[in-house]
């Protein structure tokens, strides 16, 4: 699709995307998202993991400029690098106008979401949909356009690209339709790419076909890849670093070995515990109590603690920040640095953190 991607391009210093304490409020007054900071180099991918309503696709859809009405950036910034010339130049997206989006979206950040027909026009071919993106994105003429978005079926691992282009969604499996999206997202060759539940809806075999193909993108054009998913499973196998999410917070960052292994956060723990992936022996099922707060509630301390198994009359007292741990990791949560495993991790039956780890990266492959 382009020219690979050395390993000196991918570790450069800037980031491709910069999130700086972001809040998304819901009508002016709750906070959804709260003092959200991320980043994500070129070539990198970042796995956006939390419980449904904890911020990660408020935070993805803050990021491309397609909130929903009634919400809004309360605060913060969210930078984009610019690819060619200043290497400290940046496109400040908070500050777009809709004539300015149109410069970004689907040209320099491409997305792609969960149920992919839900986002192709039916009464569309697949082909004439990516060509139509092409001849806007790239300025490709009618032709050229055609001869480009076969290629890119191809490049996506679609068979028979040219009888394919003459397709409409509802003659292709769904695995299809996500590779025809991907297609469309990655045609004007984006820095970033953002895949919100993108493979949640298929089954396993296209899943992991679906992760394979984003990585080689990522390898061969150097895209920096933020991963929104539930599933512990994909973050393993497919992430190099983990943002954990919970109530519109960040409670923990880091690599994403590290994170799985010896969580620093009793709520990415307990998301570790819960999943049982690949540990058949078990006949009960897990479960975290008690219930996330309401979207945009004002807690006092931990918004974790009415659900935490370590807490403290100090967790409560007032803010916890988001500190950096001895192993470079960040965390919210009072309790001291653990050096090797957190307390409890060989509850269970005797299965570490290592072991939970290994297990939920087994069923990845």
């Amino acid at each position: 699709m382009s020219r690979p991607v050395e390993a000196t391009d991918r570790t450069e210093h800037r980031p491709v995307l910069a999130v700086e304490g972001l809040d998304v409020t819901i009508g002016g007054a709750a906070r959804a998202v709260r003092d959200v900071s991320l980043s994500l180099a070129r070539g990198e991918s970042v796995g956006l993991v939390g419980e449904s309503g904890s911020g990660k696709s408020l935070t993805c859809r803050a990021v491309l400029g397609v909130l929903p009405p009634g919400c809004e950036v309360g605060q913060g910034r969210i930078t984009l690098a610019v690819r060619e010339g200043d290497a400290d130049a940046t496109t400040e997206l908070t500050a777009l106008t809709r004539k300015g989006w149109n410069g970004v979206r689907g040209r320099r950040v491409g997305a792609v979401f969960q149920e992919p027909a839900s986002y192709l026009n039916p009464s569309l071919t697949v082909g004439r949909q990516l060509a139509e993106q092409l001849r806007v994105g790239r300025g490709l003429s009618r032709p050229a356009a055609h001869t480009r978005a076969v290629e890119l079926f191809a490049a996506v691992g679609l068979h028979r690209p040219e009888e394919l282009y003459h397709q409409y969604p509802h003659e292709l499996s769904g695995g299809m339709l996500q590779r025809v999206l991907i297609a469309i997202a990655v045609s004007c060759d984006p820095e970033l790419l953002i895949a919100d539940e993108a493979t949640t809806a298929l089954d396993v075999v296209i899943q992991a076909e679906i992760l394979e193909l984003l990585g080689s993108l990522r390898k061969e054009q150097g895209l920096a890849l933020l991963l929104v998913t539930h599933d512990l499973a994909v973050v393993a196998e497919s992430c190099d670093r983990v943002v954990v999410m919970y109530a519109g917070e960040i409670v923990e960052d880091g690599p994403t070995p590290q994170v799985l292994e010896a969580p620093a956060h009793p709520y990415t723990e307990a998301l570790l515990r819960v999943a049982s992936v690949g540990d058949w022996g078990r006949r009960e099922l897990d479960i975290i109590p008690g219930r996330p707060p309401e979207t945009g509630a004002d807690l006092p301390g931990c918004r974790f603690a009415d659900r935490c198994a370590y807490v403290t009359p100090q967790c409560t007292d007032g803010p916890v920040a988001l500190r950096t741990l001895d192993t470079g990791r960040r965390a919210r949560c009072l309790r001291p640095t653990w050096s090797t495993e957190p307390p409890g991790a060989a509850d269970d039956g005797g299965a570490t953190a290592a072991d939970r780890t290994a297990a939920v990266q087994g069923a990845a492959l």
